[in-house]
């Protein structure tokens, strides 16, 4: 059975305005600048409220940049004043060593001329006492010719190293003849528990020039000798050649 079309109609306008009739919405007309004004202040916003959060995180922590940068120059600062007081303070500590090491350069060399002055004094006081008992010697009929008196060894600074020292008297009077000579040392020693006897100067080289000498009443010798390495000197002769035959000797024990 056909529909009566004002029914169909009817129904039509109840399905498009009724209960049943779809919602409609009502929307007002934006410009799109206006939207796209709208965009940028939000994100506007959004960036300066994020730099913002960074920036106080920056804070808390202890890193924000203004002040790092001022720490930092003061640091460099700071490192720049001790290293000048670094700077003084070893130009101070190497004027203070050289004048040390001066100091103690000349404490030694006045230890050495001190060493040295009494050395010399101790042989003028024995050249004096020996002076004063040589005129009541001659005057008793000492005989005449050379002798050897006060002989002195005396071990040196460095091992092997020793000293000796004599007095050379020509008993003649004023009438008494210049003699001229050599002098020899004959130096026992103990090495290797075996005994030996070193002469100086050695017969290889007879009568060198700093063993000669010439006196007319008195004549001081001294001079040097050495050793080898750990042997031990036991005893010193010493003795005036004159044409190869001894005048006089003298021997100490050490």
């Amino acid at each position: 059975m056909a529909t009566p079309r004002p029914s169909v109609k009817f129904k039509r306008l109840r399905q498009r305005f009724g209960i049943s009739a779809p919602k409609l919405a009502i929307k007002t007309h934006v410009a799109w600048y206006w939207r796209a004004l709208a965009m940028i202040a939000a994100l506007s916003i959004s960036l300066a409220v994020a730099a913002w959060i960074y920036d106080a995180g920056r804070r808390i922590a202890g890193f924000h940049s203004n002040e790092s940068i001022r720490e930092i120059q003061s640091l460099r600062n700071d490192v720049i004043e001790l290293d000048a007081e670094l700077s003084k303070l070893r130009s101070v500590a190497g004027s203070g060593e050289s004048s040390l090491l001066i100091e103690r350069a000349t404490q030694k060399q006045l230890s050495h001329h001190v060493k040295s002055l009494e050395m010399e004094n101790a042989a003028l006081k024995e050249d004096l006492a020996f002076f004063e008992g040589l005129m009541p010697a001659s005057e008793l009929g000492e005989e005449a010719g050379v002798k050897i008196d006060r002989l002195r060894i005396e071990p040196e600074g460095r091992a092997g190293e020793h000293r000796f020292r004599m007095l050379v008297v020509n008993y003649g009077g004023r009438q008494a003849k210049e003699f001229k000579g050599s002098l020899q040392l004959l130096i026992k020693v103990q090495q290797a528990g075996k005994d030996a006897i070193i002469a100086v100067p050695p017969e290889s080289e007879p009568t060198p020039q700093r063993f000669r000498f010439e006196i007319k009443h008195f004549h001081r010798l001294e001079g040097a000798f050495s050793v080898p390495a750990g042997a031990h000197v036991k005893s010193v002769e010493a003795r005036l050649l004159q044409d190869g035959v001894v005048r006089a000797k003298q021997s100490v024990t050490l």
